[in-house]
This record gives C-alpha cells, structure tokens and sequence, in this order.
C-alpha cells in the first residue's frame, strides 16, 4: 500500500534551515511474520537551496518521520550544481531513463514552471522559475526524479562550451545571442544584489 505525498512539506530546523525540502512520496510497506504484520516507511525526499542546488534521497526507517529524516541526509550528500541563464536553463534536453522519458525546455521570464508531480518538486527546490517540461512513459517518481536529475546534469552553458572549445562565446552562438546572454546575467546579477539589499535592510 502506497500513499502519494506529492506537494507536501516537511519543515527542517537547525543547520538545514537554509534549504528547501520537499516530500515527494511516502510509502508504506508491509512484511508478514510469524505473529502478525511488521510495518515500515520509505520516503521520497527532494532538497534544493532554491539558487541552482538540487539533491534526491531515499529514506527507510519504522517511522514515517525517521524515514523523512534519513531521506534529507542522502539528499544532501548527492546534491548537483545546476548551470541556469537568469531565471531558466541554459537550452533544451531531452533523456530517456529506464521507461521514463522527459523533457526540459527554456522557457521566456514570467512563463513559471510549466510541469507536475514529481519533476516540479525538482525544478522548484532547483530554484529554476522558468521553464517547459514533459514526462512520458513511467509515472514512478522514483524513476522520475532520478531522469530529471540527469537530465538537469547534461545541461551546459553556451560560456562552459565555449572553454571546452577554446573558444569564444559569440564564435559558438553567434554575436547575438552572445550579447542575449550578457544582458540576462547582468540583469540575474542585479535581482540577486536588489534581494540582498532588501534582506539586509529588514
């Protein structure tokens, strides 16, 4: 017996207070022994700093609360660092993982997370605020949030291929959509210091 918990909370305290989590699935399961039924919990944890950090753990334990707790540890020691261009990603993925099948799509600023169940968990705990998703195939949130994490892994800035290259930027791009990316980092950069003056000014 399985009991979906997607969109729910788990409020952390302490030296995670600093990250967002999210309880993606909570599943109970049962074993039958001599005497009678022993009960256990699996969960499903998603751990984000909401600024291009996102982890994925699984944790198991008697209690529904010990699970959640061991899950958040195994997400924070498999978090990845996500490239973004302002508010979305750097360009379109597509990935199939086992039966799951997705894809990721840049979307333009004030669009919002355009996704659901398991992967917009992800994305949202990433801190990416703009962007088109798909999944197919499987909806096992197990299966997809490890897909939506590979798939957030493959992703790679137009200035990071360019080094790869030796090159430079516009060479790879073109001038255009070099000058495209200069102003929208100038313009992330100028959101980031407005939200730390207002923060420090409260």
């Amino acid at each position: 017996m399985s009991r979906n918990m997607g969109g729910g909370r788990y409020q952390s305290s302490g030296e995670r207070s600093e990250l967002a989590d999210r309880v993606v699935r909570v599943n109970r399961v049962a074993k039958v022994v001599k005497g009678g039924r022993k009960f256990s919990f699996s969960a499903l944890i998603v751990v984000g700093d909401m600024n291009g950090r996102v982890g994925a753990g699984i944790g198991k334990a008697r209690e529904v609360t010990e699970a959640i707790r061991k899950g958040m540890e195994v997400a924070k020691r498999n978090m990845i660092t996500i490239p973004m261009v302002g508010t979305t990603i750097p360009h379109e993925v597509r990935l199939k993982w086992g039966a799951a099948r997705i894809m990721l799509k840049p979307a333009a600023p004030g669009t919002g997370v355009i996704s659901g169940g398991a992967m917009r968990a992800v994305i949202e705990t990433a801190g990416i605020k703009d962007i088109l998703t798909k999944s197919h195939g499987t909806n096992n949130p197990i299966n997809t949030v490890r897909a939506t994490l590979a798939a957030l892994q493959q992703l790679r800035t137009a200035q990071q291929v360019a080094e790869l290259r030796g090159k430079e930027v516009d060479q790879i791009v073109g001038r255009r959509l070099a000058n495209a990316y200069k102003r929208t980092e100038i313009t992330a950069a100028n959101g980031i210091a407005d939200t730390a003056s207002a923060q420090e000014t409260k």
